[in-house]
């Protein structure tokens, strides 16, 4: 149980030994906030929280192997960020990892259901436009399902959509903010520009531009790092700046709000991502979309139907898993 007056957040990464897994280990550990961490992976596990243990920070660093050590692991835990799965390869979209993802996903948070039920839920696996509403139908099956507890972490959109602006106008990157709405691949990321603070104004032709690159950015790394994997740093990144802002509200901090891929009504798809004001119990309130332009109205309903149908289909693999 928290108390505000001492930060003493219980963390579990599973998928801890991987690309995202291992930099996000390391920034969680960095981190204040943090009181123990529980690090979860198939193989390397031992090492990499070896390794982690011997850097003079307080939370405490224990690593699990395998899925008989998974349920000592979640024991306890506020939070678990789930960074498990396999990368994207040059060619690849996020949906060509459905098959492996959405099971090692459907596998992980059938455990988190039974062994920390209570504890906030932050997806990293790709597609998190399905892998939420698997999330969501396996919480359901266990009967422990909490909507303002499941999140997809679309944060690296938003910390995309805010540097390449802030390039583009010469300002401080840590001073932009824009806010990412919709889902978490391809067209169905929504950057809403013309929310960003401070205000900025873009001719239509270069709009198109930054708005096409930040929808791509996941892909323009694929290709930099040429079959060696897709982002993982950026991501590790985005995932602790995410956890630590749920933390920090999980703590009575007032007005933390962040963008997430969560179960909606804002729009007329069940999942959708908005900023939200995050709370002790997770998601307080959400906020919506929000006063935008023609554009980006535009841009919503044109990411309907693959939204939906991504949805869809994590909801279909979810009734079907075993």
């Amino acid at each position: 149980v928290f108390s505000s007056s001492q930060n003493n957040a219980k963390v579990a990464v599973l998928g801890a030994s991987g690309g995202i897994g291992q930099p996000l280990s390391l920034l969680l550990k960095n981190s204040p906030l943090v009181s123990r961490l529980s690090l979860y992976d198939i193989a390397h596990t031992p090492g990499v929280a070896a390794d982690l243990s011997h850097i003079e920070t307080r939370a405490s660093v224990k690593g699990f192997l395998g899925p008989e050590q998974l349920p000592e692991c979640l024991k306890g835990c506020d939070v678990v960020v789930i960074p498990a799965g396999v990368p994207r390869k040059p060619g690849m979209t996020r949906d060509d990892l459905f098959n492996t993802n959405a099971s090692i996903v459907a596998t992980l948070t059938s455990a988190c259901a039974k062994h920390c039920p209570e504890a906030m839920i932050c997806i990293i696996s790709n597609p998190v436009n399905s892998t939420i509403p698997i999330t969501s139908e396996v919480f359901k099956k266990h009967g422990v399902y909490n909507p303002k507890r499941i999140f997809g972490v679309t944060t690296l959109d938003i910390v995309r959509a805010n540097t390449f602006v802030a390039e583009l106008k010469g300002l401080d990157p840590a001073r932009v903010s824009v806010p990412v709405i919709g889902g978490h691949a391809g067209k169905t990321i929504i950057p809403l520009i013309s929310q960003c603070t401070p205000k900025v104004d873009f001719p239509q032709d270069q709009l198109e531009q930054l708005t096409g690159r930040i929808q791509e950015a996941g892909t323009e790394v694929v290709k930099a790092k040429a079959g060696a994997g897709s982002a993982t740093l950026s991501m590790a990144y985005a995932g602790a700046r995410f956890v630590f802002s749920l933390v920090d509200a999980m703590n009575g901090k007032e007005g933390v709000i962040e963008c997430a891929f969560v179960q909606s009504g804002e729009t007329e798809s069940p999942y959708f991502s908005t900023p939200l004001l995050l709370g002790k119990n997770g998601i307080e309130k959400n906020l919506g979309i929000g006063k935008i332009s023609p554009f980006e109205e535009k841009m919503i309903a044109e990411a309907m139907s693959e939204l939906k149908a991504s949805i869809k289909k994590g909801e279909e693999f979810a009734k079907n898993f075993k």
